[in-house]
């Protein structure tokens, strides 16, 4: 029996289009992200919107309003995306984007064009929201578990690359007719949704979100399907397992609340602290999303070329253009940059580092702009190249990423929730701001964002625990230590050795997350299972679809014994070699 296919696919060629489709969804949210920055100042484009000419309040709203869509997008997602799926949900994304596209593109003089044109923008910002919430997980899901830095920063690298796309589209049409101008780079984002739309309508379902509604036959299927694989081979009931695993470990274990659904942890347990300090480790995920945008990344993104013009190359807006462009460059070589420096640097330092960078760069421009002049500009533009690229190497990913590590599984889904509601809300308000501080106070804009930037420094320094290379169980030992030894979390992060197997359970018990059936207890065993269970998925992985990777029979009878009773009984010497090494 052949492997089942999707779209004619199976197996790797089928990964890669899963892969592609997420891409093309971030590729679409980079672009819609830098899109604005072209036009919002253009006069052919101020022809048609009156109301934005030389009206730096009203270029914010028309620019910031996208943003709050995209909050509503996110919102509608944690309502109701468990209930309506994955690939549901992102093709709806992208046909509400799509058509948010269409209603900013038909807005014509005399029939209240700007009114349509932020209609379409609320409209568009609905559809990101809902795409940006949704890719994520559902690539996730339906790849088998791998270093889950790297996958965050990749996103975050095509996010540069789709604003890149933007800015060049938008020099492009500049030489254009005047409709040309603004018209074709808003309406060229359609090409991305039809990718998104049409691609995701042969795409599977995610295997983990089949299996969560009770569909075990569908989800072997898309399990089957995803790893090439029939879907009676032991390698698919594997999977399954592992996917149930991880399913249970998300709800909340008490057995007065086994028959709880995942991801219906009360809202609640999000407001405790105790061992488990839910409470605070939920704000500092929820922080790093709140700093990356008071830092000041979307004033510079979304602004750039009104920077240039404005400050720096006044009256010339062909050269703010392509300096723009050249920016964005910059700053997708040093989001790629990140793949390769998040698990060898780790993220405090990146923190760290990444905020010295932007403060430095924020100082050199207000300090060049204060006497004016061309020469300063030119240390100004420095400045501002100089931001973007301490940006992409570390702000842009770690937010992203850093909420996903430090909250438990219980709580992680709706703390991540309230993570990316503080990035929309906050990068309403940049970019909302950012015009008017402009034109109000210049050179006065870049002392604001250095000054903010150097209240992170203390922020990370005294309350970011380090988490590269730490499993799930050991940052929460890093917590439950904090706690009982009455130290901070960083420095309990900072005693904390890596620990084995055997060591991590000794220090459990020493801190008290394996006594009873107590909340504590129960999470850190949550968390134990979908640590073990990513690494035997990523077991699965390297060995491709014949021979398990090496793996500790102590680990494997402690948490599997099932799977190796079944897998013994295939009965002969060469299942029972795989077996031993599955563990």
């Amino acid at each position: 029996m052949a492997p089942p296919k999707f779209g004619g696919l199976s197996g790797r060629p089928l990964s890669l289009a899963v892969s592609t489709v997420a891409t093309t969804g971030f590729l679409l949210f980079g672009y819609d992200q830098g899109v604005m920055s072209g036009i919002i100042t253009d006069k052919d484009f101020n022809n048609v919107f009156t109301a934005t000419k030389n009206n730096s309040t009203m270029q914010g709203t028309v620019t910031a309003i996208y943003e709050i869509g995209c909050l509503f997008g996110a919102l509608f997602i944690f309502g109701v995306g468990d209930w309506l799926g994955r690939r549901k949900a992102m093709i709806l994304g992208g046909i509400i984007m799509i058509l948010g596209v269409i209603i900013q593109v038909t807005a014509y003089p005399g029939h209240v064009p700007l009114a349509q044109f932020i209609v379409g923008r609320v409209v568009t910002g609905v559809g990101n929201g809902i795409n940006t919430s949704t890719i994520p997980t559902y690539q996730a899901e339906c790849s088998h578990t791998t270093n889950r830095g790297l996958l965050i920063c990749i996103e975050g690298g095509v996010i540069a690359f789709g604003t890149l796309i933007a800015y060049w589209i938008d020099f492009g049409a500049s030489y254009g007719s005047p409709d040309l101008v603004w018209r074709f780079p808003i309406a060229f984002q359609c090409i991305f949704g039809l990718v998104v739309c049409i691609g995701g309508a042969f795409l599977p379902e995610s295997p983990r979100w089949l299996l969560s509604r009770n569909r075990h036959e569908d989800g072997k299927r898309v399990i089957a399907a995803l790893g090439g694989w029939e879907v009676t081979d032991e390698e698919t009931k594997l999977q399954e397992r592992i996917i149930l695993d991880s399913i249970a470990a998300s709800t909340t274990l008490s057995p007065s609340k086994q028959g709880e659904r995942a991801g219906q942890t009360p809202l609640s347990a999000l407001f405790t602290n105790g061992k488990t300090q839910h409470f605070r480790r939920m704000m500092l995920g929820a922080s790093s999303q709140f700093m990356q945008q008071i830092g000041g990344c979307n004033a510079v993104i979304y602004y750039f070329p009104i920077l240039f013009e404005d400050s720096i190359t006044p009256g010339n807006r062909t050269l703010a253009l392509i300096l723009g462009g050249v920016n964005m460059i910059v700053y997708s070589i040093f989001a790629t940059a990140s793949w390769f420096l998040i698990e060898r640097v780790g993220r405090r330092k990146l923190f760290l580092y990444g905020t010295v960078g932007q403060m430095t760069s924020m100082i050199i421009v207000f300090g060049c702009l204060i006497p004016g002049g061309p020469q300063n500009a030119k240390g100004a533009a420095v400045g501002l190249f100089t931001y973007i690229a301490s940006f992409g190497a570390t702000w842009l990913p770690l937010p992203w990423l850093y909420p996903a590590e430090i909250n438990p599984i219980r709580t992680r889904a709706k703390a991540n929730a309230v993570s990316t509601c503080s990035n929309w809300l906050f990068n309403f308000l940049i970019v909302m701001i950012t015009p008017i501080m402009i034109t109000n106070i210049k050179w006065g804009t870049y002392l604001f964002f250095a000054v903010v930037n150097a209240c992170f420094l203390p922020v990370i320094y005294l309350w970011y625990p380090e988490t590269a290379g730490r499993s799930l169980e050991e940052i929460d030992i890093i917590f439950a230590k904090g706690k009982v030894d009455n130290i901070s979390y960083v420095q309990a992060a900072r005693d904390l050795p890596f620990l084995t197997d055997e060591e991590i359970d000794e220090k459990a018990r020493e801190y008290g997350l394996l006594e009873g059936e107590d909340e504590a207890g129960e999470e850190f065993r949550a968390d134990r299972r979908e640590s073990f269970n990513a690494r035997r998925s990523r077991s699965l992985s390297r060995r491709g679809n014949s021979r398990v990777g090496a793996r500790s029979q102590k680990r494997r009878v402690s948490l599997d014994e099932k799977a190796a009773v079944e897998q013994q009984s295939r009965g002969d010497s060469s299942s029972e070699t795989d077996v031993e090494k599955q563990a």
